[in-house]
């Protein structure tokens, strides 16, 4: 499970910061400060994975996203937080040329535990986290850093074994039960941060890239669930 919930304070952080480079939409601003009211949710299933897109009715168009890397990669530059999967261990261990995963683990990564909001109430997190800065400690948790494997190019050097939370952005995904059935749904992370965000009157300029995100988004929750089973981390619903 992947959610992203940030204070308005902080939003409104990211959106200043990001104006300064990129020219925003006054409505997508006003969307991501939630001052719109005529917001409703447009689901989409494609293929194993159902994302929601936000609807603005009085404007009758949705809100669709691009990547504009390498013009931008604000989301390594201000990162919040790089939980690992079980699979991740094991490839960034080795692309680190680690022998032992438990030398990897000792150095490289951090414990965090933190609050969110979902689709079932509230949320504690437990998960092993990469460290974004090699002296980072639990008090840098869940604030922007920029990662210590970006280079001044936008370049990730990890990639393509970096971890599959990255992968995601700017989703947020979850899983629902329905009939004994694992449901994986999905939906954008408005975190001021992206540029990539615009306005269309039909979903058609991004059903290429939800396609390829669909893949992405339910291999990582099936990855995730089996982390957990694995006492990597856990989920705790209050």
């Amino acid at each position: 499970m992947v959610i992203i919930e940030l204070s308005q304070k902080e939003i409104v952080e990211s959106l200043v910061l990001l104006e300064k480079d990129w020219e925003i939409d006054p409505l997508l601003h006003d969307f991501m400060l939630g001052k719109c009211a005529d917001v409703s949710d447009y689901p989409v299933k494609v293929k194993n994975v159902i994302f929601h897109i936000p609807y603005l009715a009085k404007e009758k168009k949705f809100i669709l996203w691009k990547c504009y890397w390498p013009d931008c990669h604000n989301c390594c530059n201000r990162q919040g937080r790089l939980p690992l999967t079980s699979d991740d261990i094991i490839t960034i261990g080795k692309g680190l040329k680690y022998q032992k995963a438990s030398d990897f683990l000792k150095n490289e990564t951090i414990i965090a535990t933190w609050q969110e909001h979902g689709p079932s109430g509230q949320v504690t997190m437990t998960s092993i986290n990469l460290k974004r800065k090699d002296d980072e400690t639990t008090v840098d948790d869940g604030t922007h850093i920029s990662c210590r494997f970006l280079d001044d190019k936008g370049f990730c050097s990890l990639h393509p074994t970096r971890p599959g939370v990255c992968y995601l952005y700017p989703f947020s995904t979850w899983l629902v039960n329905e009939n004994g059935t694992a449901r994986v749904h999905a939906t954008f992370q408005f975190t001021g941060d992206c540029p990539g965000f615009y306005l269309a009157e039909t979903i058609d300029p991004m059903k290429e890239v939800l396609k390829e995100y669909s893949g992405l988004v339910y291999d990582y929750n099936m990855k995730s669930n089996r982390t957990a089973r694995e006492n990597f981390g856990h989920v705790t619903f209050g």
